[in-house]
């Protein structure tokens, strides 16, 4: 039993992190990307995820007092991004979440700190594919007076059966970035200036018919509502932490990844509530729920009520076709480098690791990836993949701010180009805030997020401790001094002998 507990406690040195990140430069993934291009991933991860169709699960829960919701969502989101700025800098490696839990909360918590992640990220870029057929449908059925059958373009559990756009887009994606980051982040650009024009565009229309009225019954349902839509909303900011897994692919990380996260949310909470604004004040709280049942594109119906015009709609719609394909992007290439991270610690198999020496990408690990995705998006309802993403966001952001407090302990010397303000108010607030939004998720999250977790545990049970990178080493600390290097192999050597034992 105490090995065991040696096992699941060991952590990696942050040392041997960034050495390993070095030594495999040249032929592993390259620094390619600035400030600039990053922050344009991190916008494009987050606008997109839910804005376009997120109203229709959140009106009815909280009534015009959405808006509220989005801003307590982005105060928590706020609160974890601070908390994700100290350890950017500090661990300026790939893996995000993942890698900071594993130099401070021990291999175990690492390891279902990634697989909330992956849901994390997985089950973000299926919820926003899944939405693809309902705006493609918007743009053939205006410009050639055809649209796919609801069997194959709505989400299942909303009259489709198969999902075939969502699945179509998630592979599309993959080919682009099997082909190489530099090509992904210059196709992203132009995709982020689309998605900021037409919500922008939007705004701009459905102000025209602005009535204050629609906000006379502002909170139908109480803080209760607030907090309960609140909870639901919350994946629609799960993108910023995106940045942080591009660190082996930005040329100096400890600057540019705080900066990049902090633009990130400011712009995104801004384009939100501007949204959400106009969207309510141009048409009735009642009528969100009402769109959402019936599987209409909410934003693109709304500008075609106001104007009494179809190309204002098919704008959007064109828009949003574009906008969503750069969200699926961003979060796949989030979800391959955390399994890239994985591999490259022995938790996962290798094939996950290797990179093409001439894409410097891994290619491998994206289309495993991009398959079981997709298949998501083909196949499960819409509401369990927004409130699972939800869930597996939460919990990381808890990780991260037990991390910045455990590494602040065992690690207190370590090099931070940040340190979080009000330490240790920050990263606790962040931590109940973020446990508070889960516990309002539904109880069918709940068991199906066990659920996800008892098989990652039993992964790692049946694969990752035995393949361990740090199988025949002892537990460390996050900052491991010279003597403690000194008697690695003494140690090790009394490790076996015990479990010979």
């Amino acid at each position: 039993m105490g090995r065991w507990a040696s096992q699941l406690c060991r952590r990696k040195p942050l040392d041997a992190m960034i050495e390993e990140v070095d030594a495999e430069e040249a032929g592993g993934l390259q620094r390619t990307m600035g400030l600039g291009q990053l922050t344009l991933i991190g916008i494009s991860s987050v606008i997109g995820t839910g804005i376009f169709f997120v109203l229709g699960t959140g009106v009815p829960k909280a009534g015009p007092a959405v808006i509220l919701s989005f801003v307590l969502a982005a105060v928590v989101a706020g609160l974890g991004a601070l908390c994700y700025v100290e350890l950017a800098g500090a661990v300026p490696v790939a893996g995000s979440t993942y890698s900071y839990a594993y130099a401070s909360l021990g291999e175990g918590a690492a390891y279902l700190v990634a697989w909330c992640l992956v849901l994390e990220y997985g089950v973000a870029a299926s919820t926003v594919a899944v939405s693809w057929g309902q705006y493609l449908n918007e743009v053939t059925g205006t410009l050639f007076g055809f649209t796919l059958p609801d069997a194959i373009s709505q989400p299942p559990g909303a009259g489709g059966l198969v999902n075939v756009p969502a699945l179509v887009v998630v592979l599309l994606c993959s080919l682009l970035l099997a082909r190489g980051t530099r090509e992904s982040a210059a196709v992203n650009a132009v995709m982020v200036a689309v998605k900021v024009g037409v919500l922008i565009f939007f705004a701009a229309i459905a102000f025209t018919a602005f009535d204050s009225g629609n906000f006379a019954d502002f909170a139908p349902h109480g803080m209760a509502g607030v907090g309960l839509a609140a909870s639901g909303v919350f994946f629609t900011y799960i993108g910023f932490d995106t940045v942080a897994t591009a660190s082996e692919e930005v040329r100096n990380p400890r600057r540019t990844i705080p900066l990049a996260l902090m633009l990130t949310l400011g712009a995104v909470t801004a384009l939100y509530i501007l949204v959400s604004l106009a969207a309510l004040g141009a048409q009735p709280a009642g009528r969100f729920g009402e769109q959402a049942e019936a599987g209409e594109a909410i934003l693109a119906q709304i500008l075609r009520d106001v104007t009494g015009a179809g190309w204002p709609a098919l704008v959007l719609s064109a828009g949003v076709v574009v906008s969503i394909f750069s969200v699926v992007l961003v979060s796949l290439y989030g979800q391959t480098r955390i399994v890239f991270s994985m591999a490259r610690d022995g938790l996962v198999p290798q094939v996950f690791h290797r990179v093409d020496r001439k894409r410097h990408t891994p290619v491998h690990n994206t289309w495993v990836v991009g398959v079981l995705v997709g298949g998501l998006a083909a196949f499960v309802p819409l509401q369990y993949l927004a409130d699972l993403t939800s869930m597996g966001t939460l919990i990381a952001f808890v990780a991260v701010a037990a991390a910045v407090m455990v590494l602040r302990r065992i690690a207190p010397d370590a090099p931070r180009s940040y340190r979080v303000p009000l330490y240790p108010v920050v990263p606790v607030l962040a931590a109940v805030s973020c446990l508070y939004l889960a516990w309002l998720l539904p109880g069918v999250t709940w068991t199906l997020f066990g659920c996800w977790l008892l098989l990652a545990a039993a992964l790692y049970l049946c694969f990752g401790r035995r393949h361990s990178a740090l199988r025949d080493g002892p537990a460390t600390d996050g900052h491991a001094d010279e003597a403690a290097k000194a008697s690695k192999e003494s140690e090790a050597s009394t490790a076996d002998v015990e479990a010979g034992a």
